[in-house]
């Protein structure tokens, strides 16, 4: 019992250490990612409908902005975005489809993974989809 909780506060205090230096070490000139919004409601689509929405960021950082791979919760969700490096007061896109030949309400989310000092974000997009054209 004894090693168990030896173990366990060595454990707790190691992670301190770790996480401290990585604050110590923080870049402060990293990118910064800022979103315009991060929801996107839809309200009521009909079937068949427009259901493209654009989430539009700025790099409000020092350095280059690079997003890593951004992906969606489901297939059913469609994400297309800026690869390029976005410098320093540069403006990027995330372009998400939904299905909207699947009828009822839906939330979903997009993950996007970047270089920014924030270095994931999650947009959302939710909605209803009509069983009528």
């Amino acid at each position: 019992m004894k090693k168990l909780f030896v173990t366990l506060v060595s454990i707790v205090a190691f992670s301190g250490f770790v996480f401290g230096q990585e604050a110590a070490t923080e870049n402060k000139n990293a990118p910064e990612i800022e979103f315009t919004s991060v929801v996107h409601d839809f309200g009521t689509i009909p079937y068949e409908g427009n259901g493209t929405y654009t989430f539009e960021f700025k790099n409000v950082g020092k350095e280059p902005l690079v997003l890593g791979e951004v992906r969606s919760s489901c297939g059913c969700t469609t994400p297309e975005y800026t690869k390029n490096p976005i410098k320093k007061g540069e403006k990027g896109q995330i372009k998400v489809t939904y299905n909207t030949k699947i009828i009822g309400p839906f939330t979903k989310s997009i993950y996007v993974p970047s270089n920014a000092k924030t270095p994931n974000v999650t947009l959302t997009i939710k909605g209803t989809v009509s069983d009528k054209k």
